[in-house]
């Protein structure tokens, strides 16, 4: 600590420019300042007339940029704090779930999803609407059940599911616009073991005809494909266990045409499993198995770009057929895309805000020129469908589609301008996206 209040962190440790964990987005100031603790996160909101958010910079485009000022809670004092009773944890915003969940566990307790890499945090992660996989498991964001925010003012606003109604619906996913969150109360269950089986090369024709048994085969699945060929090159299924001692189950060796892995994969199939979460129906604790990559290892490819698009449940075969008709336009960018089944919430500006919802997924090469003409065009094939795209990765969709498709945007602009009724949480993309058909 350089101050009693705050520590000023001019630039990234090494000295290089802050840009987000891809690399593809270089932000607009190296301006950083560190909150350690509540005290600390309202002397630098009061200090600053213009301020954004940073977390663990996991998203690919300019939600959280500025060119003014940033605060970070990420390695902010330790807070975990169980609730046996209640069933509930409450954590410091900027805590990532890689640190949670093995904590959680010893304590016999656990979340009821996780995103694929643990690398992220809890506020962060819940800003966005970040989600796993399951058709009956809802985002990242439905854990929450209370949380404690910042204002503009530098003013503490706590908000709970339980006494707060559609304002706290409002707030869970709020982009960044409402301050800084400072605490996080999430749900929690009994502790459980999964197990993960990977199958190849599952037909399409059969995705086709039995994609609901397919995805409600598993607590959590992932199909992952080019869209090149005529197959899902991958399907990730994730079971949940009864007990803390399982033996290892044998796996059908066929499953929809698909042919049970010999070895643990990555969803990109050009690399090596050995960032990835264990395979090959080995139990394990539920955070070790639910998400694709392991914490402290690089998850993905590292240096990419991603984008995301949620059509409704009731069109997701729909949806999947359009896009692989454009499997000679979208493969030779692609490293690989992820087909994930999500529950509907209530939350306002949640992609699945009152629809189940089917997620289309692109981690695309780090070519921005060629993707950039490509997404006006699935974001057209997928038009149809009243399509959502996730806020934290590139899209092009109009604002005034946002407006349509997200009911409860103009009630959420409200809310922001009562917690926050200069702009100070604001930035290009908010201003653009949620504040620009105000």
């Amino acid at each position: 600590m350089t101050a009693p209040l705050f520590s000023p962190l001019t630039g990234w440790v090494n000295g290089d420019k802050l840009k987000n964990w891809a690399g593809n987005l270089e932000y607009s100031t190296e301006k950083l300042d560190l909150g350690k603790n509540l005290q600390q996160v309202q002397t630098i909101v009061r200090k600053y007339p213009k301020l954004k958010v940073l977390g663990t910079r996991h998203c690919f485009n300019d939600i959280a940029d500025t060119k003014d000022q940033f605060i970070s809670v990420v390695g902010a004092d330790e807070l975990m704090s169980i609730d046996a009773k209640n069933k509930t944890v409450t954590v410091n915003g900027g805590l990532k779930y890689g640190q949670l969940s093995p904590y959680l566990h010893q304590k016999g307790f656990a979340l009821h999803n996780l995103a694929s890499l643990p690398h992220i945090s809890v506020a962060g992660a819940c800003a966005t609407a970040t989600h796993g996989s399951g058709d009956k498991n809802g985002n990242l964001a439905t854990a929450v059940s209370a949380m404690e925010i910042v204002t503009a003012d530098g003013e503490v606003v706590k908000l709970s599911r339980e006494k707060d109604g559609e304002k706290f619906n409002a707030a869970v996913v709020h982009l960044g616009a409402l301050g800084v969150v400072t605490k996080v109360t999430l749900d929690v269950q009994p502790t459980f073991m999964m197990d993960q089986h990977v199958y190849e090369n599952l037909p399409l024709t059969q995705l086709k005809d039995h994609f609901d048994e397919i995805e409600s085969s598993g607590y959590s699945v992932s199909l992952f494909t080019n869209w090149s060929s005529d197959s899902i090159t991958e399907v990730w299924i994730k079971h949940k266990l009864s007990g803390s001692k399982v033996p290892k189950v044998q796996a059908a060796r066929e499953f929809f045409g698909g042919k049970l892995a010999t070895k643990n994969l990555h969803p990109i199939p050009e690399l090596s499993a050995e960032n990835c979460t264990e395979q090959m129906g080995v139990p394990g604790p539920w955070y070790e198995r639910m998400p694709h990559f392991k914490m402290g290892f690089t998850p993905s490819s590292g240096k990419e770009l991603q984008s995301e698009y949620f059509v409704p449940r009731k069109n997701a075969v729909e949806a999947i057929m359009a896009i692989s008709k454009m499997g000679n336009q979208v493969g030779p960018h692609l490293f690989t895309s992820e087909i994930r089944t999500i529950a509907a919430d209530d939350l306002w500006l949640s992609p699945c805000y009152k629809q189940d919802s089917v997620a289309i997924h692109f981690t695309w090469k780090q070519d921005w020129p060629a993707v950039s003409k490509l997404l006006p065009v699935i974001e057209k094939e997928l038009a149809p469908f009243d399509v959502r795209p996730h806020w934290g990765k590139l899209f092009t969709i109009a604002p005034t589609l946002l407006e349509k498709r997200y009911p409860k945007l103009a009630e959420f602009r409200e809310l922001a301008k009562e917690y926050d009724p200069k702009g100070k949480f604001r930035n290009e993309f908010l201003n653009k996206n949620v504040f620009g058909a105000s």
